[in-house]
């Protein structure tokens, strides 16, 4: 199975939180078949909002949602 991992942002009620304002409104970045490229997504989309507070982008690991025994000792990103 792919280590498939998810690249979304919007704004959050609070920067230190995940709480999102709007579903309606977020900004799916795409799906990516590693960390390594999830994590260059993200730098990109968190860079072009830089300074704008409410803004939050995050990567997610779809891969330990779809298969949670993959991710203890040995299970890695």
């Amino acid at each position: 199975m792919s280590k498939l991992h998810l690249v979304f942002g919007g704004r959050v009620r609070d920067p230190q939180t995940l709480e999102f304002k709007d579903l309606d409104t977020i900004d799916i970045v795409g799906l990516f078949p590693d960390y390594t490229s999830a994590e260059e997504a993200w730098r990109a989309a968190a860079q072009r909002t830089v300074d704008d507070a409410e803004m939050k982008y995050v990567v997610v690991h779809l891969h330990r949602l779809l298969e949670p025994g993959l991710t203890g000792p040995g299970g890695g990103e």
